[in-house]
């Protein structure tokens, strides 16, 4: 009798894992397709991204493509820690974040305009590949809408009846995942147009022009952020 008890228990216990398994799998491939969505839809982040390997070359481009991920990464653990959520609950704290982010944009095109960043040739080396990395990351970090998914989005594909920290750190990695493919294939196509914009004098007018479109996009990153 003890031992029927014992084997309907495991019996059940092991149906139960089953079950809770195929929840997660049923959420993840949901997950999965709203997170490519919303990735491929222009935002800021990725025309700053085009504009970064279109007149900085691809170096440049996979150096920020690295800091994008490290910054969700980043912001993945953080909402483990509850402080994403804090921080997308927070008006001050969103409006600090958001106003950080276009301070930031604005003064990377500033400094592009009077020369402090000049169009890239061919040849780049570690301080720029860092910087690069640099810009990718403080950007991310600073762009609330990321903390928002986090805190919005990621727990509506969060099974409550299965362990919720796997289940989290596997929909954090997905996202990583898919994010970082898109802003590599965003690098390699927008960098194809570097060779032509390095030729002779138009390397001054390009930088001016990036510069334009850098305040541009700290305006809209602005609107977008409301």
């Amino acid at each position: 009798m003890g031992a029927f008890t014992r084997n309907a228990k495991r019996n059940r216990l092991s149906g139960e894992g089953v079950y809770k398994m195929l929840m997660i799998t049923a959420l993840l491939l949901p997950f999965l397709i709203t997170t490519m969505l919303i990735e491929l839809t222009p935002g800021p982040n990725m025309a700053w991204l085009a504009l970064t390997s279109a007149t900085q070359g691809k170096r440049s481009g996979f150096a920020a493509v690295a800091g994008i991920a490290t910054g969700l990464a980043i912001l993945a653990l953080a909402s483990a820690m509850g402080l994403a959520a804090l921080a997308a609950r927070s008006p001050f704290a969103f409006s600090l974040l958001r106003y950080a982010g276009v301070a930031y944009l604005l003064w990377l095109a500033w400094q592009t305009w009077v020369g402090e960043q000049e169009v890239a040739t061919n040849h780049i080396d570690a301080t720029a590949m860092a910087a690069w990395f640099r810009h990718g990351l403080l950007l991310n970090l600073l762009n609330p809408k990321a903390a928002v998914f986090f805190v919005t989005v990621l727990p509506a594909y969060i099974a409550t009846n299965a362990p919720i920290v796997p289940q989290t750190m596997l929909l954090s990695a997905s996202y990583v995942a898919i994010a970082t493919i898109v802003h590599l294939v965003i690098v390699v196509l927008a960098a194809q147009a570097h060779g032509w914009m390095t030729v002779g004098n138009r390397r001054n007018q390009v930088r001016r022009i990036f510069a334009v479109l850098l305040a541009m996009v700290a305006i809209w990153f602005l609107l977008s952020t409301r």
